[in-house]
């Protein structure tokens, strides 16, 4: 056999291998999950909720649907007595861009309580928003808020800490595009990567915060 012919099924035999990886890994993460994922109307009480950030703005400067959907559904799990205080959780990169200061504003403004409001700035991607959630601020317990197809990752990393996690759609029921599906396929790759292989942690963690829960 030639060095090209084996040079080809090389590549090909990598190709296939890698393909059953991500469909692997994707299985895996929904298959493991989907049991903990509620409507807001019937999911189970939990002190505090864990609204993943993201952008208020999409890229062409409109709303995100996304955004709009978490602050939706953490007020109607936070009227419906469904939890008792937010921790809203995202990025601040610049002054000009700050998901949690964004999100407390919006949450204020369907008429939450500041003080049931907590901010996590260090929120720089799922796997730092989750466990600094049990490792930071103590709760293991939570309810995780952000859209179905981002509840499977979220909870597969929350199970791999130990945190009796669950999660609630913040769908309205739109598509998610196919370029998002495609990203989030990929993403829930790497987290197997991250814990079974990487063995990734948090940026930052920091001093432990309590939140300031009532009842």
């Amino acid at each position: 056999m030639s060095r090209v012919k084996k040079l080809i099924r090389i590549i090909i035999g990598l190709g296939i291998s890698l393909f059953l990886f991500v469909l692997g890994s994707n299985i895996w993460v929904v298959q493991s999950t989907k049991s903990y994922i509620y409507d807001a109307s019937d999911v189970p009480d939990n002190a505090v909720a864990l609204v993943l950030g993201t952008s208020k703005k999409t890229t062409e400067g409109k709303p995100n649907r996304f955004f709009v959907e978490r602050m939706n559904t953490a007020a109607t799990l936070h009227s419906l007595d469904k939890v008792k205080h937010i921790l809203v959780s995202g990025d601040n990169r610049t002054k000009y861009y700050n998901e949690p200061r964004d999100m407390l504003q919006a949450l204020g403004d369907l008429n939450i309580p500041e003080e049931d409001i907590s901010l996590d700035f260090a929120g720089l991607r799922t796997l730092d928003s989750v466990v600094r959630c049990n490792e930071v601020f103590g709760q293991n317990e939570v309810t995780i808020v952000t859209q179905e197809f981002h509840c499977y990752r979220s909870l597969f990393i929350a199970r791999y800490f130990g945190m009796e996690a669950i999660a609630v759609s913040a769908d309205d029921g739109g598509p998610i595009g196919n370029m998002l599906a495609l990203r989030e396929v990929l993403a829930r790759t790497v987290a197997v990567l991250d814990l079974y292989i990487l063995q990734r942690k948090p940026k930052y963690l920091g001093e432990k915060i309590k939140l300031p829960i009532k009842g």
